[in-house]
């Protein structure tokens, strides 16, 4: 997306974005404007009122303001686009919301956790729409226990390890794209709230990297959950 630069013309304006800037959780909403039930087309209004506001031509050379339209099109480039937008809200949801402000490290937690709970209620939900392949699952589960230790119990090592071998078997094409998604916007997000600078390329491919294996372990997380419900010793 072609980049526009604003210029200082509204330092009330421009303090409530610093506010923003500062505290552990940005709201992109909020930095446009809108409400989170603001229609596509009401944010789309919102950005473009926002360029005509601060055009470089009716506002001189700021250096606070080009780092206002940075958040801007950041704030854009995700609620703007309607996929993206879903992502965003999904993630927003689960991460909490700080009244003051914290580490980076803590922002970073808190995304790690909402993507370990999205992975885990996806696959989760999958396994529990295949109970007959759950109830085979759980039959080879109890013999490789019994084998290792003589009897049966639900060993939870043993239980993870044969969700690492068969989670590949539930992701659809779909499931994939979704979760790519989550992770490039929560890549995103996290950038945004500087976490990594948004100049260090290695450093954001280890953050996606990161991410993403949340999300994985997430995916585990659902499918031990699935079979320690149905679990029964024998």
């Amino acid at each position: 997306m072609r980049k526009i630069y604003l210029q200082k013309n509204s330092l009330t304006a421009l303090k409530s974005l610093s506010i923003v800037a500062a505290m552990a959780w940005i709201d992109y909403y909020r930095i446009l404007g809108v409400s989170h039930e603001a229609s596509d087309e009401d944010i789309k209004k919102a950005y473009r009122k926002l360029v005509l506001q601060y055009h470089p031509d009716r506002n001189p050379g700021s250096r606070e303001a080009e780092e206002t339209i940075r958040r801007i099109n950041a704030a854009y480039e995700i609620i703007g686009n309607p996929e993206t937008r879903k992502s965003y809200d999904r993630l927003s949801w689960g991460v909490e919301s700080h009244s003051e402000a914290v580490d980076l490290a803590t922002i970073l937690q808190d995304m790690e956790r909402t993507l370990v709970e999205e992975g885990r209620k996806e696959l989760f939900a999958v396994m529990m729409q295949n109970l007959a392949r759950l109830k085979e699952e759980l039959m080879v589960i109890r013999k490789r226990t019994v084998a290792a230790q003589g009897y049966d119990s639900f060993v939870e090592p043993i239980v993870e390890a044969r969700a690492a071998e068969i989670v590949g078997e539930f992701m659809t094409d779909a499931m994939q794209g979704r979760a790519e998604r989550l992770v490039n916007v929560a890549t995103q997000m996290m950038v945004s709230q500087g976490v990594v600078s948004r100049h260090d390329e290695q450093g954001i491919r280890r953050l996606s990297h990161r991410l993403e294996t949340a999300l994985n372990k997430g995916r585990l997380q659902g499918i031990v959950s699935a079979l320690a419900l149905f679990y029964e010793r024998q």
